[in-house]
């Protein structure tokens, strides 16, 4: 198979997997997208590939303002305050790594989202259901 079908497999593969993902999983899905963009903008780095680093660095970062921005503040918690500024700080670093070509920045930001992915995908099935019809509750009620 040529790798322009084996492309289109994997896309059609994670269009797939995004259709039919729950708002949980969808989150796993981007914190886990970032890592790997961040994973792939080292390894140029490393190559001197800098075109290329660009591109997954703007994806990782996209990644990360959208987890930033599509917190629940709704829910008055500390823990969305803190994600948020963490998710800012993220970013900034990402910024930061991509203008000095420092993998040593690179590794503090994925060992900072790589501790909240490994937490998310702990969350019991109960805690998500739990959580959903809270969010759905409260949009019921604002209408």
């Amino acid at each position: 198979m040529s790798l322009k079908g084996i492309q289109a497999y994997k896309n059609g593969n994670l269009k797939q997997q995004i259709a039919s993902a729950d708002p949980h999983k969808l989150t796993l899905m981007l914190m886990q997208g970032a890592l790997d963009r961040m994973a792939y903008a080292k390894g140029c780095i490393e190559r001197k590939d800098f075109e290329t680093k660009a591109e997954h660095m703007s994806r990782a970062s996209a990644i990360l303002m959208n987890l930033r921005d599509t917190l629940d503040f709704e829910v008055e918690s500390e823990v969305t305050d803190n994600l948020f500024a963490l998710y800012d700080y993220m970013i900034q670093r990402l910024t930061d790594a991509s203008i000095q070509n420092n993998l040593n920045i690179m590794d503090e930001v994925i060992n900072l989202l790589s501790p909240i992915k490994h937490a998310w995908e702990q969350i019991p099935e109960d805690a998500k259901q739990q959580a959903y019809e809270a969010q759905r509750q409260r949009k019921q009620a604002a209408v």
